[in-house]
């Protein structure tokens, strides 16, 4: 696994985010058991109470839930999966109009650059 950190914001967020992604695109299946905290924290090169934190707020989202016999594992709520998705989906839309404003562009201009760029494909 791939793990990718910067300087802008804490480690645990990147985490959260990173382990996120990966439950969204089913690297982590619903029901799926997440590795050990030491488990991740020795492949992402923190400390295991970095990751810790990381996986606690998974389970405060609830895409991931703990036991103390059987480790933690994904949801098996796939609506909370898919909200989750369709959240990151919305964010990143917004960003990107936010960005296209910046440039002087209007949303129905965002619209035109969509349509251009699924006909290039």
């Amino acid at each position: 696994m791939d793990w990718t950190f910067t300087d802008d914001r804490p480690i645990w967020q990147q985490i959260t985010e990173q382990l996120t992604l990966r439950i969204l695109k089913g690297e982590y299946p619903p029901g799926g058991r997440l590795p050990a905290v030491r488990e991740l924290a020795t492949q992402a090169g923190v400390n295991p109470n970095t990751m810790q934190r990381a996986l606690a707020q998974l389970e405060t989202e609830g895409l991931a839930v703990g036991s103390r016999t059987a480790g933690r594992t994904v949801t098996e709520d796939t609506a909370v999966i898919e909200a989750a998705a369709r959240e990151r989906a919305r964010a990143a839309v917004a960003a990107c109009l936010r960005i296209l404003a910046e440039l002087g562009y209007s949303p129905e201009n965002a619209l035109v650059f969509v349509k251009e760029e699924l006909s290039n494909e």
